[in-house]
């Protein structure tokens, strides 16, 4: 039974990668479903959220010169210490961004980040968020000298029509400019991908250049 199991949930991240494989163009090289996925999975640690930092993902030619509220935030998404140090935080920084990042936290804190002068430590403070979710498909790779260059389509989802009182299974597909562009099944994800990149010319889309480190990860370098 148990390596029935094993079998099932191998099949199912197979048969994943093999969709997002096919909807993503593939330019220059070849690139496999475990560079997608990585690219994918990186792309998520650094994708905000448009109420709390302005962009989901701003627009800069080096990280850097990033807006500030926007990295930081990034580290708060992804640091897993409830009430993290100063090392900590400069720390996660270098992870998410590398070593070529080289902009310090503020010691006194952020309005999400407070400094909590008993401890010593920072307090990680709850962002309240709308009810739109910020989303993005790949939609086109190509391999640099350096790494990758990235084109994805920003959209947002719309979950309002289930959060009803009388619910109705579908979520609405919005723009940035929180337009409606189409509606899905709350449950098909085949079909929003489908969706959205059938109306690309209504949605945003941005190139992210990745730098690929010599110890093997990748690191935003700009976005455009």
């Amino acid at each position: 039974m148990k390596k029935l199991i094993v079998i099932i949930i191998i099949l199912a991240i197979i048969f994943v990668g093999m969709i997002v494989y096919k909807n993503v163009t593939i330019k220059a090289n070849q690139i496999s479903i475990q560079e997608i996925e990585k690219i994918e999975n990186y792309i998520s640690q650094i994708y905000m959220w448009k109420e709390v930092t302005g962009e989901a993902i701003p627009v800069f030619e080096d990280i850097n010169q990033a807006n500030e509220r926007w990295i930081w935030e990034v580290v708060k998404k992804n640091i897993e210490e409830d009430k993290p140090t100063y090392e900590q935080i400069q720390e996660k920084a270098k992870e998410l961004f590398g070593q070529n990042f080289t902009k310090e936290f503020p010691k006194e804190g952020t309005e999400y980040l407070t400094y909590d002068e008993q401890n010593n430590r920072y307090k990680l403070v709850e962002v309240e968020l709308d009810q739109l979710g910020d989303l993005f498909l790949l939609n086109k790779i190509e391999k640099t000298k350096d790494g990758y260059e990235i084109e994805i389509i920003e959209y947002l989802e719309d979950y309002s029509p289930m959060l009803k009182e009388e619910a109705e299974n579908f979520v609405i597909i919005r723009n940035l400019e929180e337009e409606e562009i189409g509606r899905i099944s709350g449950s098909y994800e085949e079909e929003e991908t489908e969706l959205v990149k059938r109306n690309i010319d209504k949605f945003t889309t941005k190139k992210i250049n990745l730098r690929k480190a010599s110890d093997g990860n990748i690191y935003v370098e700009s976005v455009e």
